[in-house]
């Protein structure tokens, strides 16, 4: 828990020793950083790390973003730049200003927003979008990171994410349907990286590689006639896919035997755990009252 002026909070971050105390840099630190030149950008990019997507403001009043650098706060790095040259402009590829330049490290993705900055929708929309990556490789992390985004899931479930010589061509053209359909959470997960997760839907390897639509609760949807991705344009397949999912050519599923977002397999052997211990306790506690009835009738003669 974090108390932020003896108000508690849960931390839902990594427990992983250098990413918490990155976490925990990030949560004592303003909610928007004003930078005075370039070497400020530079450090305040160098100190930012790894670990959580930035936006820079170029030209941007630091009163139109400072709503959204206390409320996602947990989540990105906020600044902007009050002076800066045009060596900036290059680096971070804009051409005017104002401009809020998005970037996400980690995933080596970058975005900018021209505007319009007076409608608080269309700023904290990309603002929001820009929190997760174009296409978010599926983990017990990045799961975590969905729960607050309101969008579905089109969710590429491959064998093996990592040796499979199609995967990254499939990746890539899902970056691209990704990029053009801002609307959706576009992810993939292959069935030899996490298996827990993808058991809970109902594919079968020989569908493999395969799609669906989840709702990150306890239904997804089957597209007809797009049930499995064949070698060949899968673009074309693709395009096919989000086209009958938005034509409504789809059947729904419940989510098998429990939902990926909890806490799964562990879940049920903590509870087996919990049984038998009740199991034991409540032996125990007969075998003590079987000792004493003796005890009882021999004080009673």
């Amino acid at each position: 828990m974090l108390f932020d002026h003896g108000t508690p909070t849960e931390y839902t971050g990594s427990r992983k020793a250098d990413l918490l105390v990155e976490n925990l840099k990030k949560l004592v630190a303003p909610d928007v950083s004003v930078l005075e030149s370039d070497s400020a950008i530079k450090s305040f990019v160098e100190d930012a790390g790894m670990g959580f997507p930035l936006f820079l403001g170029f030209g941007v009043d630091e009163s139109l973003i400072v709503e959204y650098g206390a409320k996602y706060k947990n989540r990105a790095w906020f600044s902007v730049a009050k002076d800066f040259s045009e060596d900036m402009m290059v680096f971070y590829d804009f051409d005017k200003v104002p401009a809020l330049v998005s970037v996400n490290p980690k995933y080596r993705e970058q975005s900018i927003f021209y505007g319009p900055f007076d409608d608080g929708a269309f700023l904290e929309d990309f603002i929001r979008n820009s929190l997760l990556p174009l296409v978010v490789p599926m983990n017990r992390e990045t799961v975590k990171m969905l729960n607050d985004d309101g969008r579905k899931v089109v969710l590429m479930i491959l064998q093996d994410d990592e040796s499979d010589e199609k995967s990254p061509r499939l990746i890539k053209v899902l970056r691209s349907a990704a990029s053009a359909n801002r609307d959706l959470v576009f992810g993939y997960v292959g069935v030899n990286q996490w298996e827990e997760f993808t058991e809970t839907f109902d594919v079968k390897s020989s569908e493999l590689p395969t799609m669906i639509v989840w709702d990150k609760k306890e239904e997804y949807e089957i597209v007809e006639g797009s049930e499995r991705l064949e070698e060949g344009d899968y673009g074309s397949q693709i395009s096919r896919f989000l086209e009958g999912y938005r034509a409504g050519r789809t059947i729904k599923k419940k989510v098998g035997g429990r939902s990926p977002t909890l806490l799964g397999v562990n879940a049920v052997y903590i509870l087996i755990f919990l049984v038998a211990v009740l199991v034991l306790l409540m032996y125990f506690s007969g075998q003590g009252e079987e000792d004493q009835r003796p005890r009882q009738r021999a004080h009673e003669d």
